[in-house]
């Protein structure tokens, strides 16, 4: 059974008067422990795309099936509990909280969106922060670490909520070449381990050589 399916997807935006179609019938299906990457220049619609299927963003018409769930159906609070027991999210500029050391960082979700008791939750943290090679790392804060460590401890939290899907905006932007190889590697070891499907939104060439599925979008439409 696919974990994604969309069917006649559309998402039009207002700019001022103007009706912007971002998305135009966008029809795909992706099953779960896959590698994606949606690519196209920029406008293209691979944002927005991202936006819909992470549930930030209702589409305007059309179907979309998510882990078994009509997420067109849903509110912003059941949008929201669904991302957090769902969906994990890595970010271009990692979005760490400052103030918080690298292992509350990853917590943060158990704690405050999932409210797992206390050893759980701590136990999980250190599970997800040796698996993406940083356990030495919990006590400092993100201004003590490397991009590269950044970005493991960003995939850490983006799994720690057991995800069945991460979806990851430009993932590799802010990273050096061989860091960037090494986080692209680390996210194929969590998938496969893990099962979990990545999907990335991204102009990156070293992303798009290791995706084992590429959509390509050009003015909203999926070609």
């Amino acid at each position: 059974m696919p974990l994604i399916t969309a069917r006649q997807l559309e998402k039009t935006y207002l700019a001022g008067d103007i009706k912007v179609k971002a998305i135009q019938g966008v029809n795909f299906t992706i099953e779960p422990a896959s590698f994606v990457s949606f690519v196209g220049p920029s406008g293209s619609g691979k944002s927005t795309l991202l936006n819909m299927i992470g549930c930030l963003d209702p589409p305007s018409s059309g179907d979309l099936q998510v882990a078994g769930q009509d997420t067109t159906r849903l509110n912003r609070k059941q949008a929201a509990l669904f991302r957090g027991e769902h969906i994990g999210f890595v970010f271009q500029d990692f979005n760490l909280i400052p103030v918080l050391t690298v292992f509350e960082n990853v917590e943060y979700p158990l704690q405050m969106v999932l409210n797992w008791p206390k050893e759980k939750r701590q136990n999980r943290v250190r599970e997800l922060l040796k698996a993406v090679g940083v356990g030495d790392q919990g006590d400092k804060y993100p201004n003590q670490i490397s991009g590269g460590q950044k970005q493991r401890v960003a995939v850490a939290r983006a799994l720690v909520t057991n995800a069945r899907l991460v979806l990851a905006d430009e993932p590799t932007a802010n990273l050096d070449r061989k860091t960037a190889n090494r986080i692209i590697g680390l996210m194929k070891e969590m998938r496969d381990e893990f099962g979990t499907t990545f999907i990335f939104s991204t102009h990156d060439p070293k992303v798009v050589g290791n995706a084992e599925t590429i959509f390509t979008l050009e003015d909203g439409k999926l070609l």
